[in-house]
């Protein structure tokens, strides 16, 4: 059937389109130059209008666009229109059948997900919902006719209504899982650790998150959590022993972990490892060659002598080198260099050792060639660098010839071949699970390892137990954004909290949490404590009262409690303390810095120098062109690991902490506490 528009509707419309023709599932329009055809599967509607003289047709499209049909005589136009209708129904009821069971299909596979009785991901959500969306795509009707069909409309606005609002309805299964969990293994949480899992810690444990950051504040039970998940996948079978994997950073961590494994999981199966325990599993099992950790890597002594007299010798025979080397030791450094031969000065070369030793090791960190490290570097020192990075070039060439000749591989090479194992396949990860302590420790080297491990399988869990505001490491390489920028590294997630402390009472942890969340940057999270603290569990004091601290101390801390004292540098240990035997013999005191006090805690902490000038703290930002292109970027934001250290020293303390601080030049510390309503005692 076909309508056409008369001779004069023709000439007067001047419309591209002049004529329909009805085909088996569709219109073609059409003119002397154009031709739209339209199945009927893009019509949304038909419309038929009267105008002054002839008839017109609108065919709408999805979108609102509309193709018209001018000039057609109008009782022709109304039989067209009519019988065009009625086909285009007929076919439409048909389709209608499909999309019903189309639309019905997915709201049993969203039951399902619902019912299933195990937690909603935001990965599962997103794949259903791309499902969903595709099976949209494949209707045979427009979805915007759906509403208009009897059989269809309430299948697709509940449809409609997971869609929009999917992540209510994640969230609300999630919390109804974790509800029914927390119940029905009430026993488990009672149970698994010496002392019952608080609510937020159980509710962490219950997360069935691809990738999940557990903030744990200073004494929130962090370690309690990690077992407790280990435990919870093997009751639920979720994972046997062999597919979980669990992280520490240092070799004592690991083993205090093993330890608390077998003791409240009763099973030597699970076994923590460090970063570099982990990659030398990778290449015996995958890799021809088993590689040998150098002996290099344990005596610093002998690494320092390596590299200065490789340095010595570079200085030595090539003047262009050592003219370098000074204008760097001179104008960077602002060292004192001899005239003649400064490469064999005695105190030069006693600097030289330490700082050679940490510049190589950022350069095998990086793992790229010289050319991909100096393209890395921003953009305002790149040019220096990259006169450094030739500078350093002989040592590090000079220090993988000692690797080589030992047969031997350092830490940093041991993480790359692990990762290019991994990457090549020759290592099949068997790990489900992967659990990692001190999360905001990690380096975008180990954070690459993980990387590699998960890309084997996508459906491996990340469970990461870190604290931002804990993150003291920088300067061997930690990068804080990787925990506080956590979902952008590894993946859409969740993060939450531990929101108790075990440790300080309720004034030590409003001062330190007021303290560390001045910088912005910080998540914010509650941190509660489960005793209160009266004003002076925070105290400034002046550094000439340490005698008088301790006198008072020894009058009434009981044998058991202990007493730590902190310092930023190690050489600020109290010569007081050499006649602590005997002056004060009943008090257990110990002394650390403060990077070494991280995990430890007391039941009085007394943190030292605060002040400015020398051994300033905060200290001040003293990194070279080296450290500033190889080490992640700090926060735009004054002190800020600084003031992270601060913190870590203050929540040492169950009880009660004394800041000690330098009269004549005080810290800019103490001024920031006075404003946070510290008080200043004149004595203690």
């Amino acid at each position: 059937m076909e309508l056409k528009a008369t001779a004069l509707g023709k000439r007067m419309a001047q419309h591209p389109y002049d004529r329909v023709e009805l085909l088996n599932a569709g219109v073609k329009v059409s003119g002397d130059r154009h031709e739209y055809l339209i199945p009927f599967n893009q019509l949304t509607a038909i419309h038929c209008k009267r105008g002054l003289v002839w008839g017109e047709l609108e065919f709408v499209l999805p979108d609102n666009k509309v193709v018209r049909l001018h000039g057609t005589e109008w009782a022709d136009t109304q039989r067209f229109h009519h019988h065009l209708q009625s086909c285009w129904q007929q076919w439409s009821d048909e389709m209608s059948v499909i999309a019903a069971d189309v639309l019905q299909q997915q709201l049993t596979v969203i039951s399902r997900h619902s019912a299933e009785g195990k937690w909603l991901t935001r990965e599962a959500v997103g794949q259903l919902r791309q499902k969903i969306l595709s099976a949209l795509e494949a209707l045979p009707v427009p979805v915007a006719r759906l509403n208009s069909f009897d059989n269809c409309r309430e299948l697709w606005q509940q449809c409609q209504a997971w869609l929009k609002d999917r992540d209510t309805s994640r969230l609300k299964h999630n919390q109804a899982f974790t509800e029914t969990m927390l119940t029905q293994y009430a026993a488990f949480f009672q149970g698994i650790e010496s002392s019952p899992l608080n609510d937020a810690q159980a509710r962490a444990v219950v997360n069935g998150e691809r990738s999940l950051l557990v903030l744990a504040g200073a004494g929130s039970g962090k370690t309690s959590v990690l077992v407790a998940r280990a435990g919870w996948l093997l009751t639920r079978g979720e994972a046997a022993a062999d597919q979980i994997l669990l992280l520490a950073f240092g070799r004592k961590a690991a083993q205090e972990m093993d330890e608390r494994i077998r003791e409240r999981l009763n099973t030597e199966a699970i076994s923590a490892k460090t970063f570099h325990a982990l990659a030398l599993h990778i290449l015996q099992q995958g890799s021809k060659k088993v590689p040998v950790i150098s002996k290099l890597e344990n005596d610093a002594a002998a690494r320092q002598s390596l590299l200065t007299k490789c340095w010595q010798q570079q200085c030595q025979e090539k003047k262009v080198q050592a003219k370098g080397w000074r204008q760097w030791l001179e104008e960077e450094m602002e060292w004192s260099v001899p005239e003649e031969d400064y490469w064999r000065n005695p105190k030069i070369v006693r600097r030289m050792g330490s700082r050679l030793d940490r510049w190589v090791s950022l350069m095998r960190s990086h793992g790229g060639s010289q050319a991909e490290m100096i393209e890395s570097a921003p953009e305002e020192i790149r040019e220096l660098f990259g006169k450094r990075v030739k500078l350093m070039a002989p040592l590090l060439k000079a220090w993988k010839t000692a690797l080589k000749d030992e047969g031997a591989v350092d830490f940093s090479g041991l993480i790359h071949q692990a990762i290019n194992v991994l990457e090549k396949g020759r290592f099949i990860s068997p790990w489900k699970h992967i659990l990692v302590d001190e999360f905001q420790d990690i380096s975008p080297q180990r954070a690459a390892l993980l990387a590699a491990l998960r890309k084997q399988n996508s459906q491996t869990t990340l469970f990461a137990v870190g604290d931002d505001w804990q993150a003291i490491y920088r300067f061997s390489g930690a990068q804080l954004s990787l925990t506080t920028a956590f979902t952008d590294y590894f993946g859409e997630g969740d993060n939450c909290a531990l929101d108790t402390t075990y440790r300080f009472n309720s004034r030590i942890g409003e001062i330190a949490n007021r303290f560390i969340q001045q910088n912005p940057h910080q998540l914010s999270k509650p941190l509660n404590s489960l005793t209160t603290g009266d004003k002076k569990a925070v105290t400034l004091l002046p550094d000439d009262q340490l005698d008088a601290l301790l006198d008072k101390l020894s009058g009434f801390a009981k044998p058991e409690q202990r007493i730590l004292i902190m310092a930023r540098y190690h050489h600020l240990k109290p010569a007081a303390l050499e006649k602590a035997a005997t002056r004060w013999p009943k008090l257990q005191i110990d002394f650390m810095t403060i990077h070494a006090s991280k995990g430890q805690q007391a039941d009085y902490a007394i943190v030292l120098g605060l002040q400015e000038g020398q051994d300033a703290f905060p200290a001040p930002a003293r990194e070279s062109v080296m450290e500033q292109a190889l080490l992640p970027q700090p926060e735009d934001f004054p002190d800020a690991e600084e003031r992270r250290l601060l913190y870590v020293a203050m929540t040492r303390a169950r009880q009660r902490v004394w800041l000690m601080f330098n009269k004549r030049e005080p810290s800019v510390f103490v001024e920031v506490l006075k404003n946070l309503d510290v008080p200043v005692a004149r004595k203690p």
